[in-house]
């Protein structure tokens, strides 16, 4: 599976390097940058999570969705913990190390190395992350406590894939045949419009300004490997199996998810509210460079200690 995983990944960097090579030769412009954003937010990832509950209901696989869920609030409950006390009077940073990328990096390589079906295992781990970013983030990053008024939150793209999948799940009813096959069809672009817009991102950076500020090591280091191997303590107290099934894949899944580099979103809250822009896209490249081989080596160790 690690070798399965180190492919993908290596994968979804060539795939950015399409996206640097395509903006920075003009291809992509700033404005089609942002119509790829509008694709990925409105359309494949919706898709993606929709089709992930397009399982057989099971009493295995509802435990599995409360214990994900669980799990999921645990995880990201310590990041925000973890990232406060380390980035208290840097707003930026604490919510950059707080939240990680599940929707446009995890995904894709869970698919990836998993399966799309593994999907299904963090759809509540991305609905908490936005929300939390939607709430707590807004407050850090502003100074102001509120945030997003909750019917915005209940309209937001994700959340209505989110139900969406719930009720086709929770209720056996089968999802028509070709209205499922569209949504599988856009569901298999969202990793490639994902990695374009990491490339894009990378080829906006300036390079050399960026690997000399020391901060943004830091934040790195947290996001990447502190949090991930705290998760990963978390995540092993979760039983191996469930009513004879392996909830290995659950696990690896919610591993993943929370070992990705910090998420774009930064930027675009940063960019929102005025806040320092540049630091906040800097904070997601650098650590995207980082987790090529963060990622696989939190993987790696996370089957040292569940596969016996």
């Amino acid at each position: 599976m690690i070798l399965t995983l180190a492919k993908q990944v290596l994968i979804m960097f060539l795939l950015a390097g399409v996206g640097f090579v395509m903006f920075r030769t003009k291809k992509i412009t700033p404005e089609g940058s942002k119509t790829i954003g509008n694709i990925l937010i409105f359309l494949s990832l919706p898709c993606v999570i929709i089709n992930s509950f397009l399982i057989n209901r099971t009493r295995e696989s509802l435990i599995a969705l409360g214990l994900s869920a669980l799990a999921a609030a645990v995880v990201l409950a310590i990041a925000i913990l973890v990232s406060r006390i380390f980035f208290k009077k840097d707003p930026i940073a604490a919510f950059s190390a707080s939240f990680s990328n599940p929707g446009f990096f995890g995904v894709p390589l869970i698919v990836g190395s998993l399966s799309s079906g593994a999907v299904f295992y963090v759809a509540a781990f991305i609905a908490f992350l936005n929300l939390l970013q939607w709430t707590y983030g807004v407050a850090i990053m502003t100074g102001e406590k509120k945030g997003l008024k909750p019917m915005a939150v209940l309209k937001a793209p994700f959340m209505i894939a989110i139900l969406i999948g719930l009720f086709f799940f929770l209720t056996g009813l089968p999802m028509p045949a070709m209205i499922g096959s569209v949504i599988s069809t856009i569901a298999a672009v969202n990793t490639p419009l994902a990695m374009f817009t990491v490339g894009i991102y990378l080829a906006q950076a300036d390079i050399l300004k960026m690997v000399r500020r020391g901060k943004l090591y830091a934040v790195s280091a947290v996001r990447l490997l502190l949090i991930p191997l705290i998760s990963l303590a978390v995540l092993s107290l979760l039983p191996g199996s469930l009513g004879g099934v392996s909830m290995m894949e659950m696990r690896t899944a919610i591993l993943i998810a929370t070992a990705c580099p910090v998420g774009s979103n930064v930027a675009v809250y940063a960019q929102l509210h005025g806040k320092d822009h540049t630091y906040a896209v800097e904070t997601v490249v650098i650590s995207t460079l980082f987790s090529v081989l963060t990622i696989p080596g939190i993987v790696w160790l996370s089957q040292l200690l569940w596969v016996r």
